[in-house]
């Protein structure tokens, strides 16, 4: 994974793959995705909260989450502050994609085709998040 700037969780490409899983690391630092339809998140609706799998970050709250029939987990707004946004020409495509704040990780791309109020569609890979149930 490039990096264009340093974060607060800064660790080696070795130190990564040791923590994560392979399908983890594909993920957040190598840009990768998931099959849709294929995550454990995807339609997964408890109260809690989602963070970062590389860093532990509050990411999306679960009030915020819908079912959007794109085949991953969406949102519709992001904790402030918790998530960068890059434009992504890859592919053949413009895009944004959006990285944790603070570790850069992978997480996915957000969309301005959101069907809520927002009108926003935050499409996440389930593997570069934790959910943490409501106590």
């Amino acid at each position: 994974m490039k990096k264009n700037k340093a974060y607060a969780v800064n660790k080696t490409e070795e130190q990564w793959q040791e923590q994560l899983s392979n399908e983890e690391y594909k993920i957040l630092r190598q840009k990768g995705t998931e099959f849709p339809h294929t995550g454990k998140y995807n339609l997964h609706f408890e109260n809690g909260i989602y963070k970062c799998k590389g860093c532990g970050t509050q990411l999306f709250e679960s009030n915020h989450k819908f079912e959007s029939g794109c085949g991953w987990p969406s949102f519709d707004n992001a904790i402030e502050g918790t998530v960068e946004y890059i434009k992504d020409t890859s592919h053949g495509m413009i895009r944004t994609e959006i990285v944790c704040a603070v570790c850069g990780g992978h997480l996915g791309h957000v969309f301005n085709d959101g069907s809520t109020q927002t009108g926003l569609r935050y499409c996440v890979n389930s593997a570069s998040i934790h959910f943490e149930p409501e106590s």
